[in-house]
């Protein structure tokens, strides 16, 4: 038995693959496997896998090695996130903390031993090789070749296969699909328009006055997640010094317009109509009014021309062919007439 610097005793049991805490003040103990022997497991090594290949896992480098892009992370880093995980990390509950760096070392060993990582070496900037040493050391650079559960990306593999043969099958889709994802296009078109809009005048009402303000402000964020684009839903920060000319001069502009917008009714309440009537046209789908009804219910059909086109076509050659032959022998016969004056000039002569 001794004593943690936290305060806490360690009890040994009679199992030495277990232990368990019992803090100060009476409290219930917890029991937990050691980490050393719970990686043991095959099944628990890979959810530990699983965990450092995941975005709350250490940042990884990208490299090509062998004419194919890998994710490589240097040793010493590797180590340090398993004992000591960077701030805000969520540590799974089923997987044990490493409490020193020798019991994370030889997990690294062990991940190296099964060919779940292997060591590399820098040949050029962006590009790796395979080492010809292959034992674990915090200061050379190791590639992951354990690439995780498949299953999910099985699964979003076959979603995408039959999402793009459903999309080339398209013209034989019913009408009722084709109009409904009409509504959901535009739908969803008129839904984003009127989103960054909002973001826009809420932004620049809340800014006049010294503050940015931002509704959804990582919502465009390509470097986030789904769920992280949509956190927080609000942020507000006071502007910095030196925009107070902008701001009176974004007022001025403000303002004006919208003293336009009173006292010329007429030709703002012109634009309002004019912008509902473009989103009706949206809906309907006449937008394009100057395509014939009949075209529009025929776009999706392949072209074959008719058999009377055909023959209208047939009819069409035959009279280009006749004027060209007419239009031959009304040339041979003024070079003939050429060719017999000149043929008298010569007798008289």
């Amino acid at each position: 038995e001794y004593r943690w610097p936290g305060g806490a005793q360690k009890i040994e049991t009679p199992d030495p693959s277990r232990s368990f805490i019992r803090f100060h003040g009476g409290r219930g103990a917890t029991m937990a496997p050691a980490a050393k022997e719970f990686y043991e497991d095959q099944k628990n090594l890979n959810k530990l896998c699983n965990f450092l290949r995941s975005t709350d896992g250490p940042a990884v480098r990208e490299a090509i090695m062998m004419d194919k892009r890998v994710y490589y992370i240097k040793g010493e880093k590797l180590v340090n996130f398993m004992v000591e995980p960077k701030k805000g990390t969520k540590w799974p509950k089923e997987l044990p903390r490493f409490s020193s760096r020798p019991e994370a070392i030889t997990v690294c060993k062990e991940l190296c031993n099964i060919q779940y990582i292997h060591r590399s070496e820098k040949v050029a900037k962006g590009e790796l090789e395979v080492a010809r040493v292959r034992d674990f050391d915090e200061s050379a650079y190791f590639t992951w070749i354990y690439e995780g559960d498949m299953t999910n990306k099985n699964l979003m593999t076959t979603a995408l296969i039959i999402g793009f043969l459903c999309c080339t099958c398209f013209p034989i889709w019913p009408n009722f699909l084709k109009v409904f994802v009409w509504y959901m296009s535009v739908s969803l078109l008129i839904f984003i328009f009127f989103l960054v809009t909002l973001r826009a005048v809420v932004f620049l009402f809340v800014w006049i006055i010294g503050y940015e303000m931002w509704f959804l402000p990582n919502l465009f964020d390509e470097s986030l997640g789904f769920c992280e684009s949509f956190v927080p839903v609000i942020s507000c920060e006071k502007t910095k010094d030196g925009q107070l000319m902008y701001r009176v001069g974004v007022f001025v502009a403000f303002s004006s317009f919208c003293y336009w917008a009173v006292t010329q009714p007429s030709e703002f309440d012109g634009f309002v109509k004019g912008q509902g009537d473009f989103i009706k046209d949206l809906y309907a789908g006449t937008l394009l009014s100057d395509i014939s009804q009949k075209d529009k219910e025929n776009i999706d059909k392949p072209k074959m021309p008719s058999l009377e086109d055909l023959l209208k076509k047939l009819d069409s050659e035959d009279e280009e062919e006749k004027e060209l032959s007419e239009e031959e022998a009304a040339e041979a016969l003024l070079n003939s007439l050429v060719e017999d004056s000149e043929d008298i000039d010569d007798e008289e002569e």
